[in-house]
């Protein structure tokens, strides 16, 4: 394996076999890293608000006798790598604003910029070209979207310093990744709805929840350098924490269906992410960092329950 700046060119939180280093060659690595390409875990969350969106619009559309399977589909493509795009962006503005932290935490010590392998001018210049292709993606949209797209950067500009000054940074956190349960919506119809928002504020707890167990990974390193969060500040009593928020989570979705007029299916999957949540309390060691990764990430397949729920729905709408 070939080394570099003492890290074997990987980041420790991060499986070494990803696409990124069978495919890119070693000098593109930390830009890889910086977007966190090799761990997608990330653009998926970000994305599956976005989908939802989308396929909660399209439910209500095909009710009223409005639905482009065509715009559906277009609009899921340009979610995809918007996600991606604004993922990557918005990883290596954190990185920028936390090098300092992440010298202290051993987690993320080997992350590019703290071991060295890219400066802070390389990393600025990759983020705006990120956001770049983040922008084209976004100008693709009626002008109220646009619009409501760039209102999201000053929740996203602020995030990286929640941690300094609440113990409620996950809820920052879940304000920009859900920010996308508006836009889908807003792409189609170019308003807002009282489900939209239902489906927003559904979002932003559930975020909350899953960040909240990834959170137990670090809570050590972050109390010793004074770094805030929802783990540290539910500690023991993260499980009960964990019902209240995934339970709000499903009222609040089951709201925003209903509002939309979603169709049969939507419901069957919420049923089946209702048991995944649970799976996921009863599960839960927030002292075992390993497990609490892979709790973490199976939101990924809550996510995609949720939107093949809805999505189903519509077809079952067509005539």
């Amino acid at each position: 394996m070939q080394q570099i700046g003492g890290f074997n060119g990987r980041v420790a939180d991060a499986p070494s076999d990803n696409w990124v280093y069978r495919i890119l060659p070693p000098w593109l690595w930390p830009y890889a890293q910086l977007a966190r390409w090799d761990r997608p875990i990330g653009w998926q969350l970000l994305m599956w608000p976005c989908f939802w969106s989308v396929a909660l619009a399209a439910n209500a559309a095909a009710a009223q006798g409005l639905f482009s399977g065509s715009q559906m589909l277009f609009h899921l493509l340009l979610y995809f790598i918007g996600a991606v795009a604004m993922r990557g962006a918005g990883c290596t503005y954190n990185d920028l604003v936390d090098h300092d932290i992440d010298m202290e935490v051993a987690r993320t010590r080997s992350r590019p910029l703290p071991s060295g392998r890219v400066t802070r001018t390389q990393a600025k210049i990759f983020m705006v070209l990120q956001a770049l292709a983040g922008l084209l993606v976004l100008l693709q949209f009626n002008w109220f979207a646009v619009i409501l797209g760039v209102l999201s950067l000053s929740i996203v500009a602020l995030y990286p310093f929640a941690k300094r000054f609440t113990d409620w940074p996950q809820f920052f956190l879940g304000l920009a990744f859900s920010w996308g349960a508006l836009m889908g919506w807003a792409g189609i119809f170019g308003t807002l709805s009282f489900a939209a928002i239902g489906l927003y504020l559904s979002s932003v707890v559930w975020t909350i929840g899953y960040d909240t167990i990834y959170a137990h990974q670090d809570k050590e390193d972050d109390e010793l350098i004074g770094v805030r969060s929802t783990a540290r500040l539910f500690g023991d009593q993260t499980r009960q924490w964990l019902i209240g928020l995934y339970g709000a989570t499903l009222v609040l979705m089951l709201l925003a269906f209903v509002l939309a007029g979603a169709g049969f299916a939507s419901y069957i999957g919420l049923l089946i992410a209702a048991g995944m949540f649970a799976w996921q309390i009863a599960r839960l060691d927030i002292n075992d960092a390993t497990q609490c990764l892979a709790l973490f990430q199976s939101n990924n397949r809550v996510g995609l329950i949720i939107f093949a729920g809805l999505f189903v729905s519509v077809l079952f709408a067509l005539p």
